[in-house]
């Protein structure tokens, strides 16, 4: 694996977020092998690779969806693997899942408003909750579809509400599964553009991302994972010309945008 990060170093205690030496195996499929992954204090952290590298079962392990077989994840300092999903979310970990699932009989408004509810600041006011879910639809987008239930929505729209949604639990991590794919590219600047809002006030950010322009834009420093290992990591203009992550990763998506 490549180191090919020359930015300057951070301390150690600005790590907000630490995986070392992960690994995760189903049957004979060894889906993470012997990961190490870092996440700084207000970073945005891009995590990219072809289908099938193990991007979203590292997610899974960081959000408690998955216990890994080896190695351990540190949040804050406090060890969270084997914790269940919500007591995650609850110190401060969202996330966002691919497969949107919203609460389709819900409202918009309600699905956010739940999230609120059960969220890291732990059974607020509903009041207290409406107020702040009112205030997030409105910086997603989604402010005159308070109303709408969940399964009026488009796709576009139902990705914004997974997004509303992970926001909601107040997080001080947020784990984004590809929430920029699918957009044109007037949404994918507004997302970019939203992303970099949260992220000055505060909150960390680990991306998975196809949309390379995005990542290449928004990213302080890319990861790539192939086959479950880490095949390289540094600043995004240099992780893009190594050429393993050329061969593995770009090349082929290059091919297929060509087809």
């Amino acid at each position: 694996m490549d180191d090919l990060s020359s930015a300057p170093k951070r301390a150690e205690s600005e790590v907000i977020l630490s995986g070392k030496g992960l690994w995760k195996s189903f049957g004979g499929l060894t889906a993470v092998n012997d990961v190490d992954i870092d996440l700084h204090q207000n970073e945005v952290l891009g995590l990219i690779g072809p289908n099938g590298a193990g991007k979203t079962t590292l997610f899974n392990l960081i959000s408690g969806a998955y216990r890994p077989d080896r190695g351990f994840i540190r949040f804050s300092g406090e060890e969270i693997a084997g914790k269940r999903p919500d007591q995650i979310c609850r110190m401060g970990i969202g996330r966002t899942f691919q497969i949107t699932k919203p609460f389709l009989r819900m409202s918009v408004l309600e699905n956010v408003v739940t999230a609120s509810y059960f969220g890291r600041v732990g059974k607020q006011s509903l009041r207290a909750c409406r107020d702040r879910a009112e205030e997030i639809l409105g910086m997603v987008g989604l402010g005159t579809k308070v109303k709408a239930r969940g399964s009026e929505l488009t796709l576009v729209e139902r990705k914004r509400l997974e997004f509303g949604r992970a926001m909601a639990t107040e997080p001080t991590v947020l784990l984004l599964d590809e929430v920029i794919a699918g957009l044109n590219t007037t949404e994918a600047q507004e997302m970019v553009d939203l992303l970099r809002r949260i992220r000055a006030r505060g909150t960390a950010i680990l991306m998975i991302e196809h949309v390379m322009r995005a990542v290449m834009e928004v990213s302080d420093r890319v990861v790539v994972l192939h086959h479950g290992q880490k095949i390289a990591e540094g600043l995004p203009r240099q992780v893009v010309s190594n050429p393993d992550v050329i061969e593995a990763y770009l090349g082929g998506m290059a091919h297929a945008q060509s087809a």
